[in-house]
């Protein structure tokens, strides 16, 4: 199992970047490894919403359903799963303590399956790469939104 984190602020107040982020098929926009990530279900998104990811992963295509799990005030939960791996992304949003906008906390915890289990101490490298490009991504993704 891997776990990568990443705390950092934005311009946007927290329900701003709440409603962008719990859209999963922003993700093409702010996650680099995302090739496409696109709403499998309808209407209003709300916790059960489902979305299909296709990531490149080191060179590797993988696709991983996602879903919705938890949505409060300050938090986006969503669990991503296929045959060889699940994803628990969750995201905290606040006030950040420094001034106007937002303080995230990105978490993902990777945890592959089976024989894919082998990867873990490799994939432990290139997720924390991925999370560092993820954060240079989203800030400035989200920094847009305040403008």
């Amino acid at each position: 199992m891997t776990t990568v984190s990443r705390t950092f602020d934005v311009h946007p107040q927290p329900a701003v970047v709440l409603d962008y982020l719990k859209d999963f098929g922003n993700a093409e926009e702010w996650d680099p490894g995302t090739e496409s990530c696109t709403r499998q279900d309808t209407g209003p998104v709300q916790v059960g919403s489902t979305w299909h990811n296709v990531s490149k992963i080191a060179g590797v295509s993988t696709e991983l359903t996602y879903t919705l799990q938890q949505l409060t005030d300050d938090t986006i939960v969503l669990v991503g799963h296929n045959d060889t791996a699940r994803s628990v992304d969750t995201i905290t949003v606040v006030p950040s303590p420094d001034g106007p906008g937002s303080r995230i906390t990105y978490e993902a915890v990777i945890e592959l399956k089976g024989a894919a289990k082998i990867a873990d101490p490799v994939m432990k490298i290139v997720f924390e790469k991925i999370g560092s490009d993820t954060e240079d991504d989203m800030t400035t993704v989200l920094n847009r939104l305040a403008a």
